[in-house]
């Protein structure tokens, strides 16, 4: 789980603060996944091998805290919740598409 900034810290480098947001264990597969679309949470454990239900769902809170998802409760039977890139998620996809072609 990520920290909260301590009274008095300050980020030294503009791109910290989104490293920041994006670091954790499935956080950046999530957002991989979620730039090809919405995403449903079993569909996401099933694409994530390793994955557990709990380290998901606290990845997915701490994404859609930071801005860079959008949950969505569809009330269509059968009830379900869908996970999308926000403005702001989608404006670091080229980004993402950069750092991908350089490995």
């Amino acid at each position: 789980m990520t920290t909260g900034k301590t009274s008095g810290e300050q980020e030294t480098c503009p791109a910290q603060a989104l490293l920041k947001q994006l670091s954790g264990k499935w956080k950046p597969e999530i957002f991989r996944l979620a730039t090809d679309g919405p995403l449903r949470f079993n569909a996401l454990l099933r694409r994530i091998p390793g994955a557990s239900r709990q380290s998901l769902a606290v990845a997915l809170k701490e994404l859609e805290e930071t801005g860079l998802l959008h949950k969505t409760v569809i009330s269509e039977k059968p009830l379900h919740i869908e996970y999308s890139l926000t403005a702001t998620g989608q404006s670091l996809i080229p980004v993402f598409r950069q750092l991908e072609e350089m490995q």
